[in-house]
């Protein structure tokens, strides 16, 4: 696996920063984010410098029960030679929910929501992989996300659940250990039970962040210092694995350049500090087991450095004698692409996955075995989201609104569901208010017409599209 050493989340707002910082090794950028015909050109001055750039994918969705889009799979492809990246990165998520699969309307989560820790899941997100796999011209990692809610009648660990996907599929994980911690707090998971189920030698990099409890809920803010029982999980998987790279996350509330410094300079000793005392640890229970006498693991432990996934030391899960494993890169063993099993089980994840989403966009009532406090918990979090990254995004709109912006989005987002990206989000917003003869005060409507007047665009000719140039000319005579 590529050294990658210790980096930091390249964000156009502390570009300046990164730039400054001394002794960094890489850096990661959001794939989203940036076009690969014209990169930003802080990206381009640290490539120069020999600063390595792995572009980290948030919207393929490869835990949702559809296919992955093939233009995202190209243009994630296209921006990782652009950037001449050893690898890419993704999360193990669905992001959208319902459409042709479950012939019900599609809607868009804006947000990185879990995979039920199913077989049907599992089975789903490997041929997913496997076809992402196939598509990229490096290799993909994946990495393990935060939660909020808990699917019911779930079949696995967190831990067991990776170590199946890495057998079969080969694919390389990128372990939050933030999110570790958030889903230890929200959702009473161990993270050292997680690390000692997961295949450690299959970790490609390693992410650290801050966040937040309110209420006894953690916060994946990344707008926070990392706290000490994030850098405590840190410290245990370094004490298992050397991490091939670490990298801290920083996504708002930007700290000074110093502060910066000083949150890296602190995860570089956590792992040093960590490695050493593991190192120790290895060589005694070496001496230990070579003097006769027994050596102790606990039950599901695995030791470091063992063979690649692949090679292996533990089998593999049996397969089906009706289905032929079939060989991946990395090793392991698959199904074949679009068995009827897999199909089957796309249908019913897909079926789950839009009821859950529903609720938590739509207002439909909660799915059953769902903790209604937490959905209301994460439901509330979405909107806040999707306020605060249209406001980014689009951020004329509350420039032209004020204090109304806010609480009129969040109106608005309880019987909208986002269909589209932010963009389309931030002119439907407008649209909608428009056409309820809002705002008010008539120099803030004249701005709001014009801006969205200058974006909208034209449509296809149909019903909608001669109601909505209706609107607009019954508008601009105002």
């Amino acid at each position: 696996m590529t050294e990658l050493g210790i980096g930091i989340g390249w964000r156009p707002e502390i570009a300046e920063a990164v730039e400054g910082l001394s002794g960094l090794d890489w850096v990661e950028v959001v794939a989203e984010n940036i076009c690969a015909d014209h990169l930003p050109d802080s990206l381009t001055r640290l490539r120069r410098r020999g600063v390595t750039v792995v572009p980290h994918g948030v919207s393929l969705g490869l835990g949702g029960a559809d296919r992955p889009d093939p233009a995202r799979l190209a243009a994630l492809g296209e921006k990782a030679v652009a950037l001449g990246a050893p690898l890419v990165t993704e999360h193990i998520a669905f992001v959208r929910a319902g459409g042709a699969l479950t012939a019900s309307p599609a809607l868009e989560a804006g947000h990185l929501l879990p995979v039920p820790r199913t077989r049907d899941a599992l089975d789903v997100l490997c041929e997913n992989v496997r076809i992402a796999q196939d598509a990229l011209p490096v290799p993909l990692a994946l990495e393990n996300i935060a939660a909020l809610i808990s699917w019911p009648g779930e079949e696995m660990t967190e831990g067991r659940f990776l170590a199946e996907l890495v057998e079969r599929t080969g694919v390389r994980l990128l372990i939050d250990v933030a999110n570790l911690h958030t889903n230890h707090v929200n959702r009473g998971e161990d993270p050292a039970r997680a690390l000692s189920e997961l295949p450690v030698e299959a970790i490609a990099y390693v992410h650290v962040a801050g966040g937040v409890e309110r209420d006894g809920v953690w916060h994946d803010t990344h707008a926070h210092p990392v706290p000490r029982p994030v850098l405590d999980v840190l410290a245990d998987l370094a004490s298992r694995v050397s991490p091939p790279g670490v990298l801290l996350e920083r996504d708002d509330d930007f700290p000074p350049a110093e502060e910066l410094a000083e949150e890296l300079a602190v995860i570089r000793a956590t792992v040093a500090g960590a490695s050493v005392a593991g190192a120790s640890v290895g060589r005694g229970a070496a001496a230990e087991e070579s003097a006769g006498r027994p050596l102790l693991i606990g039950a599901g432990a695995r030791v470091s450095g063992g063979p690649m996934p692949g090679a292996v030391a533990d089998a593999p899960p049996a397969v089906p004698e009706a289905v032929a494993p079939v060989p991946v890169r990395g090793g392991g063993a698959r199904q074949p692409s679009g068995t009827p099993s897999v199909e089957g089980a796309r249908q019913r994840l897909g079926l789950a996955q839009a009821s859950l989403l529903s609720a938590l966009v739509a207002g439909t009532p909660v799915p059953e075995g769902f903790d209604s406090r937490r959905i209301g918990v994460q439901s509330r979090a979405l909107a806040a989201k999707r306020a605060g990254v249209v406001a980014k995004v689009a951020p004329e709109l509350p420039g032209i609104l004020g204090r109304e912006f806010r609480p009129a989005f969040l109106a608005y987002a309880r019987s909208r569901p986002m269909s589209g990206g932010y963009r389309r989000d931030a002119l439907d917003f407008a649209e909608h208010l428009l056409l309820a003869g809002r705002p008010e005060d008539p120099a803030a409507h004249r701005l709001l017409t014009r801006w969205w007047q200058d974006r909208s665009g034209s449509r296809p000719p149909g019903p909608a599209a001669r109601l909505l140039r209706a609107a607009r000319h019954a508008l601009v005579r105002r």
